[in-house]
């Protein structure tokens, strides 16, 4: 995708018990969408899963808006994992990083988009569980993939794959 319009995909993350069996999701203002199971994660870690699937899976897209209702998620992409690899993956206390294969899966998605010459990703936060249609959407797939991730085995589906795109013109009929 070359087109110089911004492209916009909502991202979520959830879990069955924290930690729990977990699920990420991302879903397209176009109806694309990615998810997957994670057979034994928690709620943050299914969050920046669906960061990191947005941002790989959308690797052409010039000007990428990411929308979160994760604070956290959208936190540790603009203002904490580079410093937390600065500082040997120690958090500003001292304490260990969590998740820190993720976050280094983050920085390395995020330096391929600068080396390619492309502007980086644009986060912006959304209120959970308020009508936001994108968002209702990613939270109905991501707690589908936690559901799947109670079976224990571990799974990606996708629309770039062999799956059909959704209607995203209206709310998921079990959506928030």
């Amino acid at each position: 995708m070359t087109d110089d319009s911004p492209y916009t995909v909502a991202t979520d993350g959830a879990c069955k018990g924290n930690p729990g069996p977990a699920g990420w999701a991302w879903v397209g203002e176009d109806g694309h969408w990615a998810a997957g199971s994670i057979p034994v994660g928690t709620n943050n870690i299914g969050e920046l899963m669906g960061l990191l699937k947005a941002i790989e899976d959308h690797a052409d897209v010039a000007h990428l808006v990411v929308q979160a209702d994760s604070k956290y998620a959208i936190d540790t992409y603009e203002k904490w994992m580079d410093g937390h690899r600065r500082r040997g993956w120690k958090t500003s206390t001292g304490a260990p990083t969590k998740n820190i294969d993720l976050l280094e899966q983050l920085i390395v998605a995020r330096d391929a988009r600068r080396a390619a010459g492309l502007p980086d990703v644009v986060l912006e936060h959304v209120r959970g569980h308020s009508g936001h249609v994108l968002n209702a959407w990613a939270d109905e797939r991501a707690v589908r993939a936690s559901e799947h991730a109670a079976k224990g085995v571990a799974s990606a589906w996708s629309s770039l794959g062999a799956h059909e795109k959704i209607d995203v013109s209206e709310r998921p009929k079990n959506g928030r």
